[in-house]
């Protein structure tokens, strides 16, 4: 009796010692990235996953710097033509897809493709690289969403330029089949204007919206791609904030 229960406390000192072991040991990123991706390439069949990778990778080092207060994230892929859905918001808390949506371009970022971009103030382009979303407004294009540039060099610029998300009568099905594409912006990314209410409420007040081209020269300079760096999120964080998440 007294040696069998020698071994029950040596059995539950040896469980504690190793449950101390589970939680200082750090969790594999990669491992993390690829469960995510995983869960997500379910429920966003149709965007390629090179350019979600990329929006992720931004997310964890967004999150790293406490840039982002949702677990909603925006992806636009504007190597796509405007008369596809090309905007999608996730929950990547729930691994859900909450919409699919066409959205406009900057009337001087080109046609059907988007193939030119700025951070200029008057150039009436679209910005590449990572926002984070601010607060609503009613201006001139009703109910919209003021997005704030967090790329120094490539969307810093985004406030002083008004880049907004708003809803607008040029961009549905119907125009893109009148059209051969949709109706252009000053650089806004807008939304069909039944949808974009809806939209705006749900990524509204801190959430991240990534937005894509293959352009390599915006790649390149991004802080929150190539391994996050510049970053000034602590060196002792061992464990990605999107670990969590699995």
């Amino acid at each position: 009796m007294i040696r069998r229960r020698g071994d029950n406390r040596l059995t539950r000192a040896v469980g504690f010692l190793f449950g101390l072991l589970l939680a200082v040991v750090p969790v594999d990123a990669s491992d993390t990235m690829a469960s995510l991706l995983a869960e997500l390439r379910a429920e966003t069949p149709l965007l390629n996953q090179q350019v979600l990778r990329l929006a992720l990778e931004a997310t964890d080092c967004a999150e790293g710097r406490e840039l982002a207060e949702t677990s909603i994230l925006t992806v636009i892929d504007y190597s796509l033509p405007s008369t596809e859905p090309r905007l999608w918001v996730l929950d990547l808390d729930q691994k859900q897809l909450l919409f699919r949506e066409l959205v406009s371009h900057g009337v001087n970022t080109g046609e059907n493709l988007a193939t030119r971009f700025s951070n200029r103030v008057g150039s009436r382009q679209s910005s590449l690289g990572l926002f984070r979303t601010e607060g609503t407004y009613y201006g001139r294009n009703g109910f919209s969403l003021r997005l704030e540039g967090l790329e120094r060099g490539i969307n810093h610029k985004a406030l002083e330029r008004t880049i907004v998300m708003h809803g607008a009568w040029y961009v549905s099905e119907a125009f893109a089949q009148e059209h051969g594409r949709l109706g252009r912006s000053w650089g806004c990314p807008a939304l069909e204007k039944d949808v974009a209410p809806e939209v705006i409420e749900t990524i509204k007040n801190g959430s991240l919206l990534f937005i894509y081209h293959p352009e390599q020269q915006w790649q390149a300079q991004s802080e929150f791609l190539n391994g996050c760096r510049q970053s000034s999120s602590s060196p002792d964080r061992a464990v990605s904030t999107s670990a969590s998440r699995r």
